[in-house]
């Protein structure tokens, strides 16, 4: 077994296992999502706008709420996660509201062996690309899979913040901004509930701006516009204050906590 396949195993026996809790978590508080609620942020809706009647695949969907999210704006959608639980969850809610998504349990470097169709638009974000330990075959994967004239958009966190450890009380500066070398963690709990008693292990990888970027502009596409914000959608990191527009942000902010980017295949 190579590292790289070792690493990945790892990485989906951590997410099967955070399935059942993030599933009854406040923070993707599925109650409201049943009634009706959207999982998706201002950046996605504002960057993708009316999606009606356009195929659109979600890469690394975890349970599937973004992408039903889309599914129920009129998008034709198809997802992908390396979590067998995770795609399970999504089945069954899809069956559950009576949508019409599709959802493929596959690495997502591997999408392109599990998927033949070519899309609209293909959909990434929040916490995706730290699983990879290189962005190529990312890039080359998504350039397969876009339609001329398509459009790729992810909106993740910042590759700043994937630079402190966050374990120990006070987050301490410890990886490279484009780090090579796998980031091996081991902690107890869950972004989405720090209380929780399972045990997580995870292997990563930290990609600089320049990474992103590149990758896809040699993988053929055109790159729309790059920008950078000093907010996230999520509270997952620590002492963070809410805006009033629901934001939240750094007491004391030096660094942006977001980025996103927009492409086209030409």
């Amino acid at each position: 077994m190579s590292d790289s396949t070792n690493y990945f195993e790892t990485n989906k026996a951590t997410w099967n296992k955070k399935v059942a809790i993030h599933a009854q978590s406040d923070m993707y508080d599925m109650e409201a999502f049943k009634a009706g609620k959207s999982s998706l942020m201002p950046y996605e809706l504002k960057a993708l706008g009316d999606v009606k009647g356009k195929s659109l695949l979600h890469l690394q969907c975890h349970f599937g709420q973004d992408t039903l999210s889309w599914s129920r704006m009129g998008a034709k959608c198809t997802a992908v996660d390396l979590s067998d639980e995770g795609i399970k969850l999504a089945k069954q809610l899809n069956e559950e509201l009576g949508l019409d998504a599709e959802f493929v349990c596959c690495n997502v470097l591997d999408t392109s062996k599990h998927i033949s169709e070519t899309f609209d638009i293909v959909f990434t974000s929040y916490g995706t690309i730290g699983w990879l330990p290189d962005l190529k075959p990312w890039a080359q994967m998504i350039a397969e899979r876009l339609k001329p004239g398509g459009v790729f958009y992810i909106v993740e966190f910042h590759p700043i913040l994937w630079m402190f450890d966050y374990n120990e009380d006070k987050p301490e500066m410890k990886y490279h901004y484009s780090q090579d070398e796998v980031i091996y963690d081991e902690y107890e709990g869950t972004y989405a509930d720090q209380s929780s008693k399972m045990e997580s292990k995870e292997y990563g990888w930290n990609h600089g701006l320049g990474d992103v970027v590149n990758t896809l502009i040699e993988a053929g596409l055109q790159i729309d516009y790059l920008n950078e914000y000093d907010e996230s959608p999520y509270n997952v990191f620590p002492d963070l204050v809410k805006s009033e527009n629901g934001m939240y942000k750094m007491k004391d902010q030096l660094f942006p906590m977001i980025f996103e980017i927009k492409a086209s295949k030409v």
